[in-house]
């Protein structure tokens, strides 16, 4: 698929609603008990300087928007342009969530 903004796929509001949901998914699923979702933003990152997660917790989060959002991230290439940051993670949901 294209590349397409955000904002043409959700109101502001959507997006945040969104970035919640998704932030809430992804502690739960990889029980992250110590992160504050408050303290994410569309900027934080999946890896070193963010969550710090590893190719495991991406393989668990994969599964875990597949089946709440019915969004396939199939191959590695893929996974590496949408797992940067909460912000292109979401995107990439709301431009291909059925």
């Amino acid at each position: 698929m294209g590349e397409v903004s955000t904002e043409l796929c959700l109101s502001r509001v959507e997006r945040m609603e969104l970035l919640d949901e998704l932030k809430a998914n992804i502690i739960e699923t990889l029980n992250l008990t110590d992160v504050d979702p408050a303290g994410l933003t569309e900027d934080s990152s999946f890896f070193d300087d963010g969550l710090n997660l590893d190719s495991i917790d991406i393989l668990e989060l994969a599964v875990m928007i597949e089946e709440t959002y019915g969004v396939s991230i199939e191959n590695r290439e893929l996974g590496e342009k949408v797992f940067v940051t909460l912000g292109t993670l979401a995107r990439y949901i709301a431009e291909n969530r059925l």
